[in-house]
């Protein structure tokens, strides 16, 4: 099934959902789109990276009438009655809540085990005893750990890199077992260095996009952690949604498999993004056309080099990224520039983008 036949499903349709971590940057964007697509909406949240703005932005983004189909709910999924009551009469589940961030797994190691693997298991439980339909989880691209090959496929791994890789791999053995066991039938999307709009540049543990993005505009300094060599597979979120919503929703007998790579199939270097970033943001504020990159040593625990194949999402699931870096990366920046209160040079607040993006090959 087509992402665009899905939506105009769901909205003749409509179902009960589910999603936890919805104050973050992803679950805030799967709450706004399931919304749009005339949902009913329950969100899961204890604010430890999600923030009530967010929540703000989808209500002022909808309009009220849309945003009273979402009901919110502050916990934490490490208390089991907090997951048990959440899933209360709700179809599907789309399980975004965790503490990411590789460095943060490497200093607290507890805290993101606790989160990442007992509040994933929780919540599983909770799906399997109410009943639920689907239960899709986010997994990560680190489960690829060191693994050599340039382009990374689901049956590949290699040995793990830090802690927080070990969480999303645990869960994904967790999430099979219990489908042996329980039958709670769950799909787990390796997502590959997801951006855009509403994720956070704060903190030490901040994303690298978000962080530039934020110090160009501050006219402070940006650095790299190594060579700038270092090349990611970088996916604007709005593929994310939609990987998320087909993999909800697409009949059983489809799927052959049960965990996903979610990207553009495409790879960015570093350096290569900098620029991207540095020319776009030109558009707003000249003054980062002359901005350079101050280099630091490389951390420990990242990946070097990081490209998904996107097959079998695109056979089993039906998944076709509508937006490459390039036209994801404009959309970003004209969302922070804006947030910054920011003109671009002709003094107009218009879309950078406006036409539709070519399909990431």
């Amino acid at each position: 099934m087509r992402y665009e036949e899905l939506a105009e499903q769901l909205s003749r349709e409509p179902k009960s959902w589910l999603v936890t971590g919805a104050a973050g940057f992803i679950g805030s964007h799967l709450v706004e789109r399931l919304l749009r697509c005339r949902q009913h909406v329950v969100g899961l949240d204890n604010f430890a990276t999600g923030y009530r703005r967010n929540l703000d932005d989808i209500q002022a983004r909808v309009g009220k009438a849309v945003f009273s189909r979402f009901r919110f709910i502050e916990g934490d999924i490490r208390d089991p009655a907090i997951c048990a009551g959440a899933v209360e009469g709700v179809d599907l589940v789309l399980h975004q809540a965790a503490l990411g961030s590789v460095p943060r797994s490497m200093q607290e190691p507890l805290n993101s085990h606790a989160a990442n693997v007992d509040g994933f298991i929780n919540m599983l439980l909770a799906a399997s005893g109410a009943g639920v339909k689907r239960f899709v989880y986010a997994s990560s691209s680190s489960v690829y750990g060191d693994e050599p090959s340039s382009c990374k496929t689901e049956e590949r791994r290699g040995r793990l890199l830090s802690p927080y890789a070990a969480t999303k791999l645990i869960d994904e053995v967790y999430a099979e077992t219990f489908r042996q066991t329980h039958g709670i039938e769950s799909v787990g999307l390796r997502y590959f260095n997801v951006f855009g709009p509403r994720q956070d540049p704060q903190g030490a543990y901040a994303a690298v996009i978000p962080r530039w993005t934020e110090q160009l505009l501050k006219d402070e300094p940006c650095v790299v952690f190594g060579d700038g060599s270092t090349s990611r597979d970088f996916c604007f979120v709005d593929n994310v949604v939609q990987a998320n919503l087909l993999a909800a929703c697409t009949p059983s007998e489809q799927l052959q498999d049960h965990v996903f790579n979610v990207a553009c199939g495409d790879s960015t270097s570093l350096l290569d993004l900098f620029a991207m970033i540095r020319t776009l943001l030109g558009r707003y504020r000249p003054a980062t056309a002359s901005a350079t990159l101050a280099r630091g040593a490389p951390r420990p625990g990242d990946i070097r080099h990081s490209l998904a194949s996107i097959e079998r999402a695109r056979t089993q699931l039906g998944y076709r990224p509508s937006f490459d870096v390039a036209a994801g990366m404009a959309e970003t920046v004209r969302w922070y520039a804006e947030q910054a209160g920011l003109r671009n040079e002709e003094g107009q607040d218009r879309r950078i983008w406006d036409g539709p993006a070519r399909e990431a090959s």
